[in-house]
């Protein structure tokens, strides 16, 4: 036999070896068990494909983002084919690995039970220990067909043009030139075969391969997306390369579960989702109001110092506003339908924008005027699918802290700066403290994206170098920038490690074009400004959501919507509180009195589940001293303060915006 050289790559070492021709992957990684697969050339193959002459193979751990999909694309068969020995009659969708873990859509007859769960779930464990073989297969579209005639769903995505049918099942990378695989599990023993699907792949070498997996729920799905197609049954689930990983995955879902802005919503009363106004749509509480309001206040406060100036907009306007602005074009799918009155549609207002350049546009500018600053708390409505819509984060009506600033050229650069800088400051004093920044840029091969490549370059490296300048990580989006430009968009890391999308930045020199928006130059010229996108929190509703979970439910005193409560030992002790409470809201402090027939002990149960900040806590001793005691949340107390002091106490905190 011939020999053949391949290159063996782990990240900046190279290896040249000689090998038989035949030698395959899992042959080059003998003995490393956390190898699952290969990166041939820069695609993912399995660990039994033979490299060719000249070809840079590098192993693929399970640990790693490519293993961890391998994994639970992997584990997705395995679910699937426990399915359909369990449910005979049920057909297959798609099965990709998600973040976190996996899916797989099925047709069955009725919707799938808990114990239905329980007992899919032991038959993948079964399956696992068989060792099963997972081995892939080219096809045609014609042999294809006769071997799945049986899957409707399957059929319909051997007829998508290319490689569309594979893609569909989650995998990223093509294989083999668009070639059609269907991927067999083989008896360990006999070879026989055991199930099979449309795949692209690659896949663990053998189902014995799947350390650690659990599922963990079933939801209806529309298949492909779509609410014109039969609605399926979506199982859930995870695969870890641990079982140590797994525990510690489930132990965060509870933590997160825990966390969940809507059951916090709820619990403590601060906003809900009445079924009368539809989905997506909120009222926040008397608390929630306050909430918000303090987010308001702060930040108008810091824009007020930061040289921006307010304005408002109407919530609906004429159709054809959207069109100028690019947004009808480029975003219809995400607007309410038109309105239709006067002869003419109208839309409610998705988006600021393009009220924002008509106030520029309202009046002459002369480039003395700039950098001019606008912003709004203004609300809009987005048509976000039944489907996706998810309590504060994903809703249909929000407002947004939505900020234009129109500037030169030659002041663009420094603007850019200050704002990040400002964005990041702010979202700090919220008390988020952990970020990287995402660039988002353009799809060259896409026809989306408007304006001249000059454009986009100069858009594109303003912010690359504003984004650099913050010493922050910064993680490349190709193809996720708006259509009329680049973003800079800052990620936020949560108290449990969870990354958020919070500001968004985003150069513009399409829409001053399409307005016709110009200022007058030093030299009497007439210049067209360039246009800066942000949105600081996003919008209010999400960002309230963000801080509830972050804080699990216990705001810093200065956005609790009870900063404190008394509590008085017995009936006596009560107007001795209620002068001190007076005297605290004189301060501007939120400051309640529990003068219910509760025991004192349930009050303080009470007010422990409602998350308020401090306890002040009176008896015959504090009242006859002229102090109170202090109560904190961790348990804690401390007595016999002067109320003068304990309300400078409470001021001093608030003021400093610290978590206590």
């Amino acid at each position: 036999m011939s020999d053949v050289r391949v290159i063996i790559q782990r990240d900046s070492e190279r290896e040249e070896r000689v090998v038989t021709t035949g030698t395959t992957a899992a042959d080059l990684f003998a003995g490393e068990r956390t190898v699952i697969a290969a990166r041939v050339d820069g695609e993912l193959r399995d660990l039994a494909y033979a490299p060719g002459d000249g070809e840079s193979v590098e192993p693929v751990d399970i640990s790693s983002e490519d293993g961890l999909n391998i994994l639970r694309h992997s584990t997705a068969h395995v679910m699937a084919q426990a399915v359909q020995e369990l449910f005979p009659e049920a057909k297959l969708g798609i099965g990709p690995p998600v973040k976190g873990g996996f899916y797989y859509d099925f047709d069955v007859a009725e919707p799938f039970t808990p114990e239905d769960l329980k007992r899919v779930e032991k038959k993948m464990q079964e399956i696992q220990k068989r060792g099963q073989r997972f081995s892939r297969r080219v096809t045609t579209d014609e042999d294809a067909r006769v071997e799945l005639a049986d899957e409707p769903y399957k059929l319909e995505l051997i007829g998508l043009k290319g490689n569309a049918a594979q893609a569909a099942d989650g995998a990223d990378a093509e294989v083999g030139g668009g070639e059609l695989t269907i991927y067999d599990n083989l008896d360990a023993k006999t070879g026989e075969l055991c199930w099979k699907d449309l795949c692209r792949g690659p896949h663990l070498p053998t189902t014995r391969n799947i350390p650690a997996f659990k599922l963990m729920r079933s939801a209806a799905a529309y298949w492909r997306g779509s609410e014109k197609n039969p609605q399926l049954q979506r199982i859930y689930g995870t695969a870890w390369p641990s079982k140590e990983e797994l525990k510690a995955h489930l132990e965060f879902l509870a933590e997160a579960e825990k966390r969940d802005h809507r059951k916090l919503g709820t619990e403590l009363d601060l906003f809900s989702f009445p079924d009368e106004l539809g989905p997506g749509l909120a009222v926040f509480h008397p608390k929630g109001g306050v909430v918000r309001k303090e987010m308001e206040t702060y930040s108008r406060r810091r824009h007020e110092d930061a040289g921006y100036e307010f304005v408002n907009t109407p919530h609906i306007s004429k159709e054809q506003l959207f069109e100028t602005s690019g947004h009808l074009p480029n975003y219809a799918e995400g607007m309410f339908p038109p309105i239709e009155f006067d002869g003419q549609n109208y839309r409610l207002k998705a988006m600021n924008c393009p009220m924002h350049n008509l106030i520029f546009k309202g009046r002459g500018r002369s480039y003395r005027e700039l950098p001019l600053r606008l912003f709004e708390f203004g609300t809009v409505y987005r048509y976000e699918k039944s489907g996706v819509v998810h309590g504060l984060t994903r809703s249909r009506g929000f407002t947004q802290d939505d900020s234009h600033i129109y500037c030169t050229k030659e002041q663009m650069p420094q603007e850019l700066d200050s704002l990040l800088t400002f964005v990041l400051d702010l979202l700090r004093d919220y008390g988020l403290n952990q970020f990287e920044l995402e660039l988002s840029t353009r799809d060259p091969e896409s026809d989306k994206f408007i304006g001249e490549d000059a454009e986009w370059e100069e858009a594109t490296e303003a912010l690359r170098q504003a984004a650099e300048k913050q010493g922050l990580p910064l993680v490349p989006d190709p193809g996720g920038a708006a259509y009329y430009g680049p973003k800079i968009s800052v990620q936020a890391r949560d108290a449990i490690g969870r990354s958020w999308q919070m500001s968004t930045i985003q150069v513009d020199f399409q829409q001053p074009k399409r307005f016709g928006l110009e200022y007058t130059a030093a030299d009497g010229s007439r210049q067209q400004p360039v246009m800066i996108h942000r949105a600081l929190f996003g919008s209010i509703e999400r960002f309230f959501a963000v801080l509830l979970e972050h804080y699990a439910g216990a705001f810093p005193a200065w956005l609790a919507p009870v900063q404190a409560v008394g509590i008085p030992i017995g009936d006596a002790h009560v107007s001795y509180l209620q002068e001190f409470a007076a005297d605290a809201k004189a301060r501007g402090l939120r400051v309640e009195v529990d003068a219910s027939s509760d025991r004192m002990q349930k009050k303080i149960r009470n007010h422990q589940k409602a998350k308020v900040p401090f306890m002040i806590i009176v008896g015959d001793e504090d009242m006859n001293a002229g102090t109170v005691s202090f109560r904190y949340r961790d348990g804690s107390q401390e007595n016999g303060i002067a109320r003068e002091d304990a309300i400078a106490k409470l001021l001093d905190v608030v003021e400093r915006r610290v978590q206590v």
